[in-house]
């Protein structure tokens, strides 16, 4: 029985467009006709690239047309990778270099991004021009992909705060915590992604090249003492994208719904920020059988629980959640507001420039950002902050 164009296809797209690696792929004899047929890898629609590996088979009737994709949600609508190029303005062999699909750029990929280890993360922020490509990936399609409503980081109207109402007030309090929540997110979960959403196999793979990277082994080898970086070396989710987020968030809907509906079943609320999953409930929640069923749901998920890190929070402790206390209402630890009160205090009697001990090159932001935090779902706090930030002269 002759294998299905669409599974050779499959199977193609997965290695470098070259005689000998095509033939480990499928045959030396289907390999040979589809160099001869393109020497380059196809660009065409999906029905035409389908049509002429069923004339490589050998097949006398060769497929009739494809209906066009069916697209699932409002997003851009590139049905070849002509109109992809197209679409983010790209010059002919561009895409292939910033996609980089078949590792030809080997430790040279380090051209698309700059690397710094911070403890044992590693930020891998894309250069200028691959970041204006990711954005436009993420507004022309990843903005259009629904993530759960479980889901608080990285959402528009969502936050820490409207994570921690959901759990304030609770008796008891679990966090779990993802390890590793980008790194286990590679090429092909995405173009699965992609598929879904209706495009072509082949815009799928490019677009999937253009969100992801492989760490360079010199990078790697600078990496702290007792830093695991085994998935770093394969194509991954950086850290330090612009659409790394809501990657992560459209790929774990799954892993939210099934949370959600567990935590319904025993009466208890879930909610989710980037890589932290949170339970809250009454004295009765079954706590060791929650843990042990979530830690199972995200293992199915492509996911894994850092065990070291789960939190068992009930009433009479602190708990915490995304950095916010929630034994009552939201607000940040005291310690986190009096320290700040005091920062602006001394920057307001000895000036900015003595308190920045720490070469923020725009401390004037560095602190409105932290008053913003301290501030969070605390109006008095917000008023007095400010009201001691705007006593600092910044002429001095």
């Amino acid at each position: 029985m002759r294998p299905d164009p669409e599974v050779v296809l499959a199977a193609v797209l997965r290695v470098p467009w070259r005689e000998e690696a095509l033939a480990a792929a499928v045959t030396p004899e289907v390999a040979r006709r589809l160099v001869e047929l393109w020497p380059q890898p196809p660009r065409d629609t999906h029905a035409a690239i389908l049509a002429g590996i069923t004339r490589c088979l050998g097949r006398r009737i060769v497929l009739d047309p494809l209906p066009p994709p069916r697209w699932r949600w409002p997003v851009e609508r590139w049905e070849d990778v002509d109109a992809l190029a197209a679409g983010l303005d790209l010059r002919d062999g561009e895409l292939d270099w910033f996609a980089d699909v078949r590792g030809r750029l080997g430790d040279d990929a380090r051209a698309h991004y700059r690397r710094r280890w911070h403890e044992r993360r590693l930020i891998e922020s894309p250069k200028p021009r691959l970041a204006e490509l990711q954005r436009r990936v993420g507004r022309k399609v990843l903005a259009h992909i629904p993530v759960h409503d479980a889901a608080h980081g990285f959402v528009a109207g969502r936050s820490p705060l409207t994570l921690a109402r959901v759990h304030a007030g609770r008796e008891m309090v679990l966090r779990l915590d993802v390890e590793g929540f980008f790194t286990r997110i590679g090429p092909a979960r995405i173009a699965g992604l992609l598929a879904t959403a209706g495009y072509p196999a082949a815009v799928a793979r490019l677009l999937a090249g253009l969100l992801v990277t492989s760490t360079p082994p010199g990078v790697l080898r600078a990496a702290p003492a007792g830093t695991a970086v085994e998935r770093l070396r394969a194509p991954h989710l950086p850290q330090g994208a612009p659409t790394s987020p809501a990657v992560a968030n459209v790929l774990a809907h799954g892993l939210d719904r099934r949370l959600s509906a567990l935590a319904a079943a025993v009466g208890a609320r879930y909610g989710r920020y980037a890589d932290d999953l949170v339970f809250s409930g009454d004295g009765a929640l079954p706590v060791q059988g929650l843990l042990r069923r979530a830690r199972g749901v995200a293992a199915d998920e492509g996911f894994a629980v850092r065990a070291s890190k789960t939190r068992v929070m009930p009433a009479h402790h602190r708990q915490r959640v995304v950095g916010l206390v929630v034994n009552a209402s939201p607000a940040v630890p005291r310690r986190e507001y009096d320290a700040l009160r005091a920062l602006l205090h001394n920057c307001a009697r000895t000036g900015p420039a003595a308190q920045n001990r720490d070469g923020h090159p725009d401390f004037r932001a560095h602190l409105l950002g932290r008053i913003g935090w301290v501030a969070t779902g605390h109006p008095t706090r917000a008023a007095r902050l400010t009201a001691l930030f705007d006593a600092i002269s910044w002429n001095g």
